[in-house]
């Protein structure tokens, strides 16, 4: 999730001679630059406006950025609420402004290695697993009013959001706790996590409520998003090689989408006669849907679109996405031959 931070550099990339075709584009996104800006590098590369993405990450995080270029721009609005994993590294003993390196230093209480903390860094991490109500960071991009909240604590503000439910699936230390130290001599502890958790939660988040119940305050130093859904940054690109592809007058490597669909939905084999339904409008009978084999790792869909399955014609082809609505089976997208 964005705080709306600018980014601190640009990266050039060569413009696309050949239009990309309709799927998934998975991005290892660089630090440094925010999500928007590699949608729109991404738009000069694959040589069409139509690019977008499912859900964005800080200008300092890098990792797993899904972008939906043409008719997959849909399917974006089911893998939103897909559960993300990070990795991430927090520093106990600092608070700054926008809960991460990126802001500017509130508060140096310091935090001392001692043979108790590790024990206390464990408990507090327990303490923040599970279903939870999460405070978003005052710096998020959640809108107030019609005006952004990180917008608001730039012009002076003091913003308190209404805590929210999220789903913390697993919060863990990774190896050994490490004593830092900052510019003044002010003793500090860098720690590891490693995050698996719902859409919509703020990792900086996490790192802020940990150093609460330590009492000496805390911030993210790092955030990796190693993976969004069913996809990880094993299938991801970085801008570099996709600049290379381009520049080599190729087209952009994106997953298709009927691919996207199987690894993401549970799939329907649909006869000739009900696919043609389908390209029509037409419902089908709910049995339909009984016929669904889950996906192995299957994406959550948004609350407002739940029971989603994709269905398939006898060549393969993604006819639809659907789900049950009035005692029918409905097709919620449709895609032409």
């Amino acid at each position: 999730m964005t705080t709306g931070q600018p980014a601190g550099r640009r990266i050039d990339v060569p413009r696309g001679s050949v239009t990309s075709p309709d799927g998934l584009l998975i991005v290892d996104k660089p630090a440094g630059v925010t999500s928007h800006d590699v949608v729109a590098m991404t738009r000069r590369m694959a040589a069409t406006r139509k690019v977008g993405h499912a859900g964005t990450l800080d200008p300092m995080a890098t990792g797993v950025l899904l972008l939906g270029i043409g008719r997959a721009t849909r399917f974006l609005t089911y893998l939103v609420g897909a559960d993300k994993n990070y990795l991430a590294t927090a520093r106990l003993g600092q608070t700054t402004l926008t809960e991460d390196a990126d802001g500017e230093l509130t508060s140096s209480a310091g935090c001392q290695p001692g043979p108790d903390l590790t024990a206390r860094i464990d408990t507090a991490l327990a303490s923040l697993t599970g279903e939870i109500m999460q405070v978003p960071s005052a710096v998020s991009a959640i809108k107030i009013d019609g005006v952004r909240s990180y917008a608001r604590v730039r012009g002076g503000e003091d913003v308190a959001l209404p805590a929210r439910p999220v789903t913390i699936h697993a919060l863990t230390r990774v190896g050994e706790i490490r004593p830092s130290t900052a510019a003044d001599g002010t003793a500090l502890v860098d720690l590891d996590l490693r995050v698996h958790c719902s859409s919509g939660t703020y990792v900086r988040a996490l790192a802020r409520d940990l150093g609460a119940a330590l009492g000496c305050g805390a911030h993210l130093t790092s955030l990796r998003r190693t993976g969004a859904g069913p996809f990880t940054v094993d299938d991801a690109a970085t801008i570099a090689s996709l600049s290379a592809v381009v520049a080599a007058g190729q087209a952009l490597p994106v997953l298709p989408l009927a691919a996207v669909a199987r690894r993401c939905f549970p799939a329907v084999d649909l006869d000739e006669a009900e696919a043609r339904a389908l390209r029509y409008g037409q419902r089908l009978p709910a049995a339909v849907l009984d016929r669904a084999q889950a996906p192995e790792h299957p994406v959550v869909p948004k609350a407002a679109a739940p029971g989603v399955a994709a269905g398939f014609d006898p060549a393969g082809g993604l006819v639809a996405l659907l789900t049950h609505k009035g005692g029918d089976t409905r097709p919620v997208l449709v895609l032409p031959n």
